[in-house]
């Protein structure tokens, strides 16, 4: 959590800053250059995240 938020992997970014630069229309390979410290799987894991559960 950050400030009361899903973090990914304990860093500062948060799930919603993820899924806000892809709504935006950045590409995955775009936003692992932009945050290094980013990984692919933190990406999928914050869609999953995102995905409503039932």
């Amino acid at each position: 959590m950050c400030g009361g938020r899903p973090c990914v992997r304990n860093m500062r970014i948060k799930v919603k800053d993820i899924l806000d630069l892809l709504a935006s229309g950045a590409s995955i390979s775009e936003i692992l250059e932009d945050y290094p410290y980013v990984e692919s799987e933190d990406i999928s894991a914050s869609l999953v995240y995102a995905k409503p559960h039932h």
